[in-house]
């Protein structure tokens, strides 16, 4: 009999996320769970992965989670150490295959919100802002976002655009001087995996998690998400992801919690 792997979710996030980066291809990586998201793709399938960090570290080996994109362990073992503004014109000059992005809110063309709740003058809530998430978002060939869904979050309209997806649909991107080619790319949540329709731009359900059921993607999604005849389950985690996560990511249980 086939021994039942006990995970979290935030452990299922990280692990699904992790499988979408590629050996050999560049991530321009956010705080948190991307981070863990993209240490697990270079310590199993993807050794070659260049990760790149925002204030400068090129290529490190991260030995444990950094609590920031700027913590010295950003730069372990890195091919290089250099500047902020030599890392966004990188990506401007199309050198970066990935951003890797967390979020508050996010619409059906990947808009994302990481600003305010509410009105920006009197917000219910202030968030971090944008940090490298504009760059990213925009300048990144594919953007991969992860985040919590609910309808909270995934909702019709943002209530602040910090990071643009799709805008309005296809071509608005192109249409305000953005690099034609990149956008949002894949949305990992505790539900499941979305990607973008080639011709409407929308939001899609590729995947749901273990589980989960199409209804209950449907009722924490807060705008009208495409969902295709064929949609399969993700990958749980293995023992060896789960092991490499606790004992060599984060041992603390700083983000992925204690299972």
């Amino acid at each position: 009999m086939e021994k039942k792997v006990e995970y979290n979710t935030t452990e299922l996030m990280a692990c699904a996320a992790s499988k979408i980066l590629e050996d050999g291809k560049s991530v321009f990586v956010g705080t948190g769970l991307p981070i863990i998201a993209s240490a697990l793709a270079q310590k199993t399938h993807a050794p070659n992965l260049l990760i790149v960090f925002e204030a400068g570290g090129v290529g490190p080996r991260i030995p444990m989670l950094p609590i920031s994109v700027g913590d010295s362990r950003t730069f372990y073992k890195a091919a290089m150490a250099t500047s902020m503004d030599y890392i966004m014109s990188t990506a401007q000059l199309g050198y970066m295959d990935y951003g890797f992005l967390g979020a508050a809110q996010i619409d059906m063309y990947g808009n994302i919100n990481t600003t305010v709740i509410g009105s920006h003058d009197r917000p219910k809530a202030r968030l971090p802002g944008s940090g490298g998430a504009n760059d990213g978002g925009s300048l990144c060939w594919k953007t991969i976002i992860l985040m919590g869904q609910d309808t909270r979050r995934f909702v019709e309209k943002v209530d602040f655009l910090t990071t643009p997806g799709y805008l309005t649909g296809p071509g608005a991107r192109e249409k305000v001087g953005l690099p034609a080619g990149t956008g949002p790319y894949r949305v990992v949540t505790q539900l499941g995996i979305m990607g973008f329709d080639d011709k409407s731009k929308r939001m899609k359900l590729l995947s749901v998690h273990p589980g989960v059921t199409l209804e209950q993607v449907r009722a924490n999604t807060g705008f009208d998400l495409i969902i295709p005849e064929k949609v399969t389950v993700t990958k749980p985690p293995t023992e060896k992801e789960l092991k490499i996560l606790r004992t060599e990511i984060d041992p603390a249980g700083m983000v992925i919690g204690k299972s």
